[in-house]
Order: C-alpha cells, then structure tokens, then sequence
C-alpha cells in the first residue's frame, strides 16, 4: 500500500516519477523520474537542474498507485513547525546497479508524512508488514528516525499507535548493550529492541554503509524485527514472539512517517530531532512470510548498491 526510493523502481513496470526537487534559486520545483521503466533514478535531471544553487526534496512520490505520497513536514501540504525543513537533495550520491542516484539524507529538522488512513494504510489491529534500506553509518540518538505507520494526529497517541521501523543509536528504556545503531520497533510510548522494556540480547548492531531494516506485526499477538548489510547474506532475526505487555491489541491510525517520530513537527510544536538516510521502502497490508522478506532481501542485495 505505499513504495517509496529516491534511486530506483519499485515495481517492474514502474515508470512514474520518484521525487521532486526545488531549487532556491528561483524556487521551482522538478520531478525526478526514471532512466527507464524499472530503472533507476535519472540522476542526470537532477544534476542539470540543480547545478549552481541548492535543491532540497519537497515529496517522494507513492509507487503503488494509491497516492501515498511523503510530502516533507513544514510544507504546504503538511504544514510543520518553523523549523522543519526539507532534505537537502544533494547530500549524499551513490550507484545503483552502477548508475548515478541520490539518497534522502535527513538531518535533524527534516521529516516527511502522509495521512494514509483512507488509502490503504492498515489501522487498528489490522496485519502489515514494512521494509527500509538505510544506513549504519548516518545515525544518531536522536528521536526518532522511524520509517513506518503512525498517528493522523502527530501525536503521542497510546500504547500502539505506531507500528514502525526505527534505526538509530537511542536506547530507550536503558540496559543497551554497546553502541548500535539497532533495528528497533518504534511502536508509540518507546522503542522496543523485542518483546518488553528489557534489552533483547538478541539485538546486534548494523553498521555496514547499506542496511536492510524489516518489522511485521500481525496486531495481536506476534511481532518480528530483522535486519542484515544491504550489500550481502541473509535477514538476521533479532525478534519474532509477542508483543510488548499493553501492545495487544494494535490501536495504529494510519498515517505514514518517514524521519521522525510520530508526535513532530506541528506548527505549534517542535522539529525532528535524529539523523538517518533513507534509498527505498515499502509497507503491505497482511503479515508477509519469511520466504516473501528473504526475497526483498534478495533484490536489494542484486540491485547493487555502491
């Protein structure tokens, strides 16, 4: 129900646009598609266009076909605190398959949303399932670099109204062993290494320059956490039992994050406070196998990032 990369396609057949960027210059904006469909990023618009003056990425654009675009916090369409910002567009360049793309590389104050209640974003106890390529060498403790379902009210709602993926340095309820950074479940009210407050030693840093991050939750019972370099080898399970006491049912809303916790960047509120660096991710309704997670890990592996 959502697809989002700044460096390549999701989808075979894809052969939409995968960001836009805005130049300060004269502040208009371009669209940055595909070098083809089920390619990868045309670098090269970016580049022409932004050449001389700063571009940062106002949306990055819903793959799936149902509209769940992420507009940045602090835009028109997401109005947000003054000191959310968009992502400077040029941050960090990599390869994909060899090929020239950017990432989004978010720093404290930049964050990106969308309200996704209504179009397919799964609420309550429903079943879904989530993944994101990152990077370990990016991160802060900051809260919260989270990628994942959130509140429609960008608000510290209730004991699971979020369901999302966080990368970062933040050891919330203490007892971390060593220095991460970890894939966690940010799922409201904390950041779970597994299924209590208590350090899961199950847990181990993710320090390679591409990280694969996934968590699924089936809303009422069981949750699992995995994570593995982006570049090679398997999804190493860090967690997959219950759910935390009080997480049981799911009470999610619905709205999609990307970048910072779930109660950010209001208007009347403050920015987001981590650092993290974003290539591509997706959420589906349902709990997806283990076979179906060891695929997606499979094709990131073959699109070569570099």
């Amino acid at each position: 129900m959502a697809a989002h990369s700044t460096t390549r396609a999701l989808y075979a057949a894809y052969n939409g646009n995968l960001y836009q960027v805005r130049r300060s210059s004269d502040n208009t904006t371009r669209n940055i598609g595909l070098s083809g469909a089920g390619g990868t990023a045309n670098a090269a618009t970016q580049d022409s266009f932004c050449a001389g003056t700063t571009c940062v990425i106002t949306v990055v654009y819903d793959q799936s076909g149902r509209g769940n675009d992420l507009w940045y916090q602090g835009s028109s369409v997401v109005p947000g605190s003054p000191q959310s910002k968009p992502a400077v567009a040029t941050s960090e360049s990599l390869t994909v398959g060899g090929a020239k793309a950017y990432s989004l590389y978010i720093n404290p104050g930049n964050s990106y949303w969308r309200d996704g209640h209504l179009t397919g974003v799964p609420t309550g106890a429903a079943p879904e399932g989530m993944y994101m390529v990152t990077s370990g060498t990016h991160v802060n403790n900051g809260c919260c670099f989270d990628y994942g379902n959130s509140e429609t009210t960008r608000k510290a709602d209730a004991a699971g109204a979020m369901d999302a993926i966080n990368f970062g340095t933040q050891c919330w309820f203490g007892g971390c062993s060593g220095t991460g950074p970890w894939v966690q479940a940010d799922l409201e009210w904390g950041l779970f290494p597994g299924g209590s407050s208590s350090w899961n030693p199950n847990q181990r840093a993710f320090t390679s320059k591409f990280v694969t991050a996934t968590l699924k939750n089936n809303g009422t019972s069981r949750f699992a956490i995995k994570g593995s370099n982006a570049q090679s080898g398997g999804l190493y399970t860090l967690w997959d039992g219950a759910l935390p006491p009080g997480y049981s049912p799911m009470k999610k809303q619905g709205a999609i994050i990307l970048g910072s916790g779930g109660d950010c960047c209001k208007p009347d509120g403050g920015a987001n406070l981590s650092a993290g660096t974003f290539y591509e991710g997706a959420m589906v309704a349902g709990y997806p196998s283990d076979a179906t997670e060891n695929a997606v890990q499979a094709n990131v592996v073959a699109a070569g990032y570099r």
